[in-house]
């Protein structure tokens, strides 16, 4: 392992001294790891791949700045970790988006025969929530307060407002499936 580090650390001094070549071999030394890590976090090839390759851009234009060239593994890695804990917040912010797309299919709804019997069924799916999950769907949905806002009036956290928005969208859905698959 040191010897590892001493290896990177005069590949790092040859690139900050304008060798392009020693930054091929720190690629070729750590892409695959850089890959795996990525991967381990976003559980996805091409975006662990995409990251990586990110990564890679960011090791070139900030290796300059590196003080001590044998953490490059640690400065490396905690870059590597860094970026793929961005892209997975990105990923679960997409999907909280198309959640609330869909959920919000469901909540505009003309009146009709059949939307009165939607509107009876999401009343009784969401009767059947827990009353935290409950109070949390009202005030976002119904009296339009923010995330934050929320967690002001219930003494809870962000995070944990954001939790039992999802959890109650999510059992939401399954509810309204097995109510509309058992007609």
């Amino acid at each position: 392992m040191n010897k590892d580090s001493h290896i990177d650390a005069k590949l790092v001094k040859a690139y900050q001294a304008g060798d392009q070549k020693a930054m091929a071999i720190l690629v070729k030394r750590w892409h695959v790891i850089f890959c795996k890590k990525s991967y381990w976090i976003v559980k996805d090839v091409s975006s662990s791949k995409d990251i990586a390759q990110e990564c890679w851009q960011i090791i070139m234009d900030k290796l300059h700045t590196l003080q001590k060239p044998s953490s490059f593994k640690s400065w490396a890695l905690r870059i590597v970790y860094s970026k793929s804990l961005d892209a997975l917040r990105e990923i679960n912010r997409k999907r909280l988006n198309e959640s609330d797309y869909k959920m919000t299919k469901i909540l505009v709804v003309e009146e009709s025969q059949e939307n009165t019997e939607l509107k009876a069924a999401l009343l009784k799916a969401v009767k059947a929530l827990p009353e935290q999950q409950q109070a949390v769907l009202r005030l976002f949905y119904t009296e339009d307060y923010s995330l934050k806002d929320i967690s002001k009036l219930l003494n809870i956290s962000v995070g944990t407002t954001k939790s039992r928005l999802f959890h109650a969208r999510e059992k939401l859905k399954t509810l309204l499936k097995e109510q509309y698959i058992n007609r």
